[in-house]
């Protein structure tokens, strides 16, 4: 490519995000064309043994969230057609163990770096056979996760299960050196370059640090241990990722890596370092694509989030309401916890801002620990009532959904669950369709609204 000649640059991102508007803006702000692979404009086709890509682009970003959806392979997949076809940024194959967290684990562990100790099992008998190793108290995560979701902390003198609803889970040591305020560490890395390095503190209330649950941040870019950077880049190396987010933690014994992330959150990070990693990724791709960029401006660039629509935004009109799913007043689910999953009937509630359920089942299924206390009113009490909230997986369908549940004494009520806006949000509300027979039309009118 010769001097002057401009990089079309494709994001392939599926969603919206900050993180895609702003690698995009970054492209166009830089001399190139950032252009975005969405579902509304994006084709390949095979025509007489051509291979051709629509709209054209000389290299793609992958942005594709799989841990955010129920089907990774479909976007896998999806992927690795274009990796076929285009240069391609945090290739399928790396992001595939990347977002599986013991895969990562295992990965690293292989090449020598420290990861905490862990136990995935696929029968009941064998996980809850070991879990002792791991003393009174440890983690228990699902294998692929999101803004901390699918991570407690467990009381491990009760059984455990091997799967929470239908994804795989696993055990893994607790490692905590201030037991007051929890903390980790977030580095971010484009091309074997630390961008900037952040510590993340819990919220009050819970023990995780992830910024999307309301964690501090605080500046480690200059003043992070050797150890800690060489370790962070050492891991992005081994799996194998062009741009990611490494999270360590440290223990007694050093820091230890807990996750390596493809599509980590530039919020955070910019919050505590005046710096996005977005025209570092830029820069990259517009490289790689044999594309040449001024280094003072991607340092200047550096210096703000441009996360405003992108001019690449496809002119589409969204397609219609009807394609989102359908759901009914009373919907049957299944409601998932540490220790089991159950069959339940749940009544959908437009007007509730949090899905809850029922005491006791929170109790069977293993659903917490409280992460926190929510406030909650109703037309009845002025001054409303304090309830726990726990993390609670509920599967409506096939799909699953992590959410954050108030817990509450549902046994006057018809019904153990109620599902809030953070679930209805995904789909269309049927009132005239209900899972049960025989049930009354409504319950009980008091029913609480979050504040």
């Amino acid at each position: 490519m010769s001097d002057g000649e401009t990089v079309r640059v494709g994001v392939l991102s599926l969603h919206n995000s900050k993180e895609t508007k702003a690698i995009l803006n970054a492209v166009d702000d830089l001399g190139h064309e950032g252009i975005w692979l969405r579902q509304e404009n994006t084709a390949i086709s095979i025509e007489d043994g051509d291979v051709s890509v629509e709209p054209e682009v000389d290299i793609i970003a992958n942005r594709l969230l799989l841990s955010n959806t129920e089907e990774p392979a479909e976007l896998l997949g999806l992927a690795t057609t274009f990796e076929r076809i285009r240069p391609m940024l945090n290739e399928p194959a790396s992001v595939l163990t990347a977002i599986h967290k013991f895969a990562t684990a295992a990965t690293l562990a292989n090449w020598n770096i420290k990861v905490p100790d862990a136990l995935l099992a696929l029968s009941n008998d064998r996980l809850n056979q070991g879990r002792g190793r791991f003393g009174d108290v440890g983690v228990y995560k699902s294998a692929i996760g999101t803004h901390g979701g699918g991570t407690w902390k467990v009381d491990l003198t009760e059984p455990v299960n091997p799967k929470v609803g239908n994804r795989q889970a696993f055990l893994q040591d607790l490692i905590e050196r201030d037991e007051a305020r929890h903390r980790d560490l977030r580095v971010y890395i484009v091309d074997g370059e630390v961008i900037g390095a952040m510590y993340r503190y819990a919220p009050d209330g819970d023990w995780r640090t992830n910024v999307a649950l309301g964690g501090d941040v605080l500046n480690a870019t200059d003043e992070m241990p050797t150890e800690a950077r060489e370790t962070a880049l050492y891991a992005a190396e081994v799996i194998g990722l062009d741009y990611v987010g490494v999270d360590l933690v440290e223990g007694e014994d050093g820091w230890f890596v807990l996750e390596v992330n493809p599509t980590a959150g530039f919020k955070g990070l910019y919050k505590a370092t005046n710096r996005s990693p977005a025209p570092y990724i830029a820069k990259l791709a517009i490289e790689q694509a044999g594309g040449h960029v001024d280094d003072d401006r991607v340092r200047d660039l550096a210096a703000t989030l441009d996360d405003s629509e992108p001019a690449s935004m496809p002119r589409i009109d969204p397609g219609p309401e009807g394609e989102m799913p359908l759901i009914g007043y009373i919907e049957e689910i299944v409601v998932s916890g540490t220790s089991g999953s159950t069959q339940a009937l749940a009544k959908s509630d437009t007007g509730a801002t949090r899905t809850s359920i029922d005491t006791s089942l929170a109790a069977k299924i293993g659903a917490g620990p409280i992460k926190s206390m929510t406030r909650v009113k109703s037309g009845s009490l002025k001054g409303g009532k304090a309830r726990p909230v726990v993390d609670l997986v509920i599967g409506i369908g096939g799909t699953q959904h992590t959410v954050t549940a108030s817990v509450e004494d549902r046994s006057h009520m018809d019904y153990p669950i109620l599902l809030g806006r953070d679930i209805l949000q995904h789909y269309r509300v049927d009132v005239r369709r209900r899972a049960d027979e025989g049930g009354k039309k409504s319950d009980d009118p008091d029913e609480y609204l979050e504040e």
